[in-house]
């Protein structure tokens, strides 16, 4: 299929720069079989039934991005991960005056090395310390890894929430946005509703950042993301399914971590890696709604959510977002989407 068929036309007004508060009262796009509907994120109490279940994302995103000194030039450096133990991958701007071998100065006068180079920015260096006292380290002295279609100025940085309510285990590059949306409020609302939420965790990686780069996107090869799914977890959504209960992944991270454990028709504890592309000639088994944020054309999350609800529908829904004005990317609006039986 060719990455065309997945492109829109988005006005750049519309890529949010700042968070809806409480997060809750931001609007939801409900996308079921042919009919759109607006509402707010808050009145998924409404279109959800007593004996449901929402799943999501409880990674935490690390401070991340720090400024490193190499001769006094500053360099803006992006975490990623751990590649092999006491080596960093990491995304650097300015990465072409790095040589293999460069000692760069960290803030609190930590060094790190230069170990390898690779494409597109990517630098490979030498850390000095355990995965743990690196992640300590980066959480005290780097900040948050916004993304670059975000522009942070003194006013608008106090109007960005980047951490999930559910945030609790460090690994993450990037927000599992989806969850942004939440709040006691909706929680404890769903709650009293008998509609339960249980946790996975998908560490988002590097491959967040990168782009589709070939044409026929059968041939695109997805970044591989951590993940774990515990046997409780498990144990809910087999119990919840079997009972006649719906399926709610909140964020694609969430869907992709399900898909990657259906063996049969049931969902197995897993811990370890994915590397799932889902597209259109895919087809979803393990959940029956998927609630996201509004994506980036031509991106692996909107062919996702074109496999989850069809391609047609979805740019049919775009075109409704972007003439009511939603908000788009990390901190924008919402959809709920129906999975369609296709």
């Amino acid at each position: 299929m060719d990455i065309d068929a997945f492109d829109f036309k988005l006005p750049k007004h519309l890529i949010a720069q700042k968070s809806v508060y409480p997060a809750d009262k931001s609007r939801m796009l409900f996308i079921s079989d042919n009919v759109i509907e607006d509402y707010i994120t808050l009145d998924l109490t409404k279109l959800l039934n007593p004996g449901d279940l929402i799943v999501v994302n409880n990674t935490k995103v690390i401070n991340s991005r720090v400024i490193g000194l190499l001769n006094l030039k500053a360099l803006s450096i992006t975490m990623l991960d751990e590649s092999s133990e006491g080596i960093w991958k990491a995304l650097v701007k300015g990465s072409k005056k790095l040589k293999i071998g460069d000692e760069v100065k960290l803030p609190n006068t930590l060094y790190i090395n230069v170990k390898k180079k690779g494409e597109r920015g990517l630098v490979y260096f030498e850390v000095h310390m355990s995965k743990v006292e690196f992640i300590e380290y980066l959480n005290i002295n780097g900040e948050l890894p916004l993304p670059s279609y975000i522009k942070v100025n003194d006013k608008n940085l106090s109007e960005i929430n980047y951490q999930t309510l559910f945030a609790k285990n460090y690994g993450a590059v990037a927000a599992p946005t989806a969850g942004l949306h939440f709040t006691e409020n909706l929680k404890n609302n769903l709650c009293n509703r008998n509609i339960d939420i249980v946790e996975i965790t998908l560490h988002v990686g590097s491959g967040t950042f990168l782009p589709i780069e070939v044409n026929d996107i059968s041939k695109h090869i997805m970044h591989n993301e951590f993940y774990e799914i515990d046997k409780y977890t498990a144990d809910k959504i087999n119990k919840t399914k079997a009972a006649g209960g719906k399926i709610i992944a909140v964020g694609t991270t969430v869907l992709r971590a399900l898909e990657s454990s259906m063996k049969g028709d049931n969902i197995k504890p897993y811990s370890g890696n994915t590397n799932i592309f889902i597209s259109p000639d895919y087809k979803v088994r393990s959940t029956d709604y998927l609630l996201t944020n509004f994506h980036l054309p031509k991106s692996t999350l909107f062919i996702l959510a074109c496999a989850y609800a069809g391609t047609e529908i979805m740019h049919k829904a775009y075109k409704h977002a972007i003439e009511k004005n939603y908000r788009f990317y990390s901190l924008g609006d919402a959809c709920l989407i129906k999975k369609a039986n296709l």
